[in-house]
Parts: C-alpha cells; structure tokens; sequence
C-alpha cells in the first residue's frame, strides 16, 4: 500500500464509485464511513445510461442487473383522469443512448458498489468512521476522525452529501448552507398484493398535476411497487436527525391529491407507510476544489430530483475523478483541478434543468394544457431527443 492514499469521506453512491474510479487509475483508497454498517436505506431510483454505462466499466453493472428492472417506457400520465399524454421509449436506451436504462432499489445499487469494491484490493471501507474536519498539510491531507487517530492522504474527497463537512471546509460561497427546495418527497414501497398488475409491468409512471407530481414503478422483479410522491409543503427542521426520511402523516398527503385519478388515491391510501423526505439543493458554484481537496455528489450539486440525475451526477463525478489521475498521476492538485473544470459546468447545468423541470411538472390550469400539448407534438422521438444531451454524456 502507498504511503498516502487517496481518502473519500462517505460511502454512499458518490464515494464508492469514486474509490473505484480512482482504483481503476491505479490509487489506494480508503473510504471512510461513519455508519457502524451499510444498512439498507431509501427507496427506489432511476438510472439512466450515463449512469449504467460507469458501472459497466467498473464491474458493478452485472451484479445490479441481478437485482434490477430495465422498463420498457416511461408513460406520462394526467393525474386527474390517469390518461396518458406521452411515452418516452427508453426500453431503447441501448440502442439510442449506448447503455441500458435501469430501475433499482437504492439498496440494491450500494450492495452492487459495495460487493465491487470489497473484491478490489486498492480499496478499503472503513466503517464507523466519523470525519470531524480536516486541514492541509505540505505534502497531503490529514483528515481528523472522531475517536480514532488522525489520518494522512494524499488528498481528500468529500462524498459526505448534503451536510458535508468537507464542503463546510472548503468554504466555496457565502452563504453556502443546504436550501430547502420548498417541496418534499414521500416515499413508500408496496407489496405487489397491494397494487394491480398493470403497475407492475415494467415501465414507469409519470403522473403530473397542480402542485405535485407522482412516480410509479416496479423494483426488484415486480415484487413491489415503488411509489414517490411530491408535494409543495413546509419543512424548516434540517437538524432533526431523521430529517431525511421522517414518518409522514397519509391523511396530510391524501390531502394534496383530492381530484386526482381513483387508481392513484388508492396508492396513497393502500401504502402500509410513507416516509416524508425533504427536498434541499445546494446553490451552484464554479469551484469545488482547493488544493487537495475536492467534493463531488450532493456535497457538490445537491439537485432536485425531477430529472431523476442526482446517483447518476454522482457516477459522473467518479468517473470524472478516476480520468483526472489517470491524466496527472502524483499530481494530485493538478488532476483535482482537471476534475473540477471536467465537470462543474455540466453538473450545474443538470441541477438547473431539474429545478425547471419541476416547475413544469406542477403546472396548473391552461399553462398545464399548453405542457401537455407539447408533450403530445413532441412524440416518443422528441422525448427521446430532449433527453440525448443527458444520456449521451
């Protein structure tokens, strides 16, 4: 092992892929975690192929494959009457876009990284790890953990998400706290007894109405049903220790989709629980990096989720950290700053199309006519295309 490898704070999404991204240029990695284990947690997500086609290259895809569903489509549906306004045919995602496009338990995701990274010997999961802060030294990083003795690297990377430490140290703008996005997710996961066969079908729906927005699809083998539902409503505890997935009141969210299509009130109702999940961005910056020290995922570009990119900007991220010290190997500074040109740019421009995209999605009155109608004229080819500069990265 190096004298000084390469340290990643969180081993969520973003900092396993980018231990194995940085295996892949040949680096030492130590992941420092401060979970005591990698419990299973969230709920469903959408990869799309610029997400897939990184796993591919670092071995992880087949093992997720096992566990995920490749849809067919991605059906756009009125919330008031359950009509269909639009399909987006990503069943063709291979074809078009050069990499599948999957459905997969967040869980299922992190098992695949983390089975990966455990048979790679250039990576080292440290679990129970707490970064309290971290200061730069000549030659490197010291990263200081809570109970544990200092440990020195060669640089750092901070995948700790949205209330990075990292981030807090770097200090890239003023303010620079998490925003509440105004909006909160919940999320449930039903048992197929639960719902109709025809939501279990491989494919996703997108249903659309005045302030909120739902999304359906099938997880692991049609056995459940996973439900997101996103509503405008008030949130202003982000220091609650279970901010991010509180329980949530099913009277207050059967509250927000009175009107809507019988099939979904019955989802609302029949789900056996749902989890209340904040929504909070990130302000946009130009600079991620200072020196050694770098952020990547959440830390960097917390994102609304309407464009179902935030695991797969992560993904990016590691792929693009893994190219920058394969180009300036032992020049650690040099391939953070390569890192940050390579992918600032493009990770604030998806974070601002899915903060519009939500607007969008919670359209109203003839502005919501006007959506739909353009939608329609679009078609499943101009869907498609409207998302080629997404998935074709």
């Amino acid at each position: 092992m190096p004298d000084r490898p390469i340290i990643v704070a969180g081993a969520g999404v973003g900092g396993l892929s980018a231990a194995l991204a940085l295996a892949a240029a040949g680096r030492y990695v130590i992941v420092l975690e401060r979970a005591a284990t990698l419990a299973e947690y969230g709920a469903g997500l959408q990869l799309g192929p610029n997400a897939t086609r990184r796993l591919a290259k670092w071995g992880a895809l087949d093992r997720l494959k096992e566990f995920a569903t490749a849809p067919e489509a991605v059906d756009i549906r009125d919330g008031r009457d359950g009509s269909t306004i639009a399909t987006v045919p990503v069943g063709e995602s291979e074809k078009r876009w050069g990499a599948v496009y999957l459905l997969a338990h967040r869980a299922d995701l992190l098992t695949a990284l983390s089975e990966t990274a455990a048979r790679n010997p250039n990576i080292e999961v440290r679990l129970g790890c707490s970064l309290e802060g971290w200061h730069e030294s000549i030659d490197g990083v010291v990263a200081h953990i809570e109970g544990r003795p200092d440990l020195h690297g060669a640089a750092l990377i901070g995948a700790d998400g949205l209330r990075s430490r990292v981030r807090e140290g770097l200090s890239l703008a003023s303010p620079d706290g998490p925003r509440y996005s105004g909006r909160t997710a919940w999320r449930t996961l039903l048992p197929a007894a639960a719902t109709s066969a025809a939501l279990l079908r491989p494919r996703t729906s997108l249903c659309l109405g005045a302030g909120a927005h739902l999304v359906l699809y099938p997880l692991r083998h049609g056995s459940v049903l996973n439900a997101v539902a996103i509503v405008e409503d008030e949130w202003s505890d982000l220091d609650a220790a279970d901010f991010w997935s509180s329980h949530g009141d099913a009277a207050f969210l059967s509250s927000r989709f009175q009107g809507w299509a019988r099939e979904i009130r019955d989802i609302i109702a029949n789900a056996p629980e749902w989890r209340r999940w904040p929504l909070y961005v990130r302000r946009a910056v130009d600079r991620w990096t200072r020196g050694r020290v770098t952020v990547l995922g959440d830390a960097a570009h917390a994102m609304a989720p309407f464009l179902a990119q935030g695991a797969a900007q992560a993904i990016e991220d590691a792929d693009a950290l893994g190219l920058a010290f394969s180009a300036h190997p032992g020049n650690e500074a040099a391939a953070l700053g390569h890192y940050q040109r390579a992918r600032a740019g493009r990770a604030n421009r998806v974070q601002r199309a899915s903060f519009y995209q939500g607007i969008v999605y919670h359209l109203s009155g003839p502005a919501a006519l006007a959506r739909n109608m353009a939608m329609r004229a679009l078609g499943p080819s101009g869907l498609a295309r409207a998302s080629d500069w997404i998935y074709r990265e």
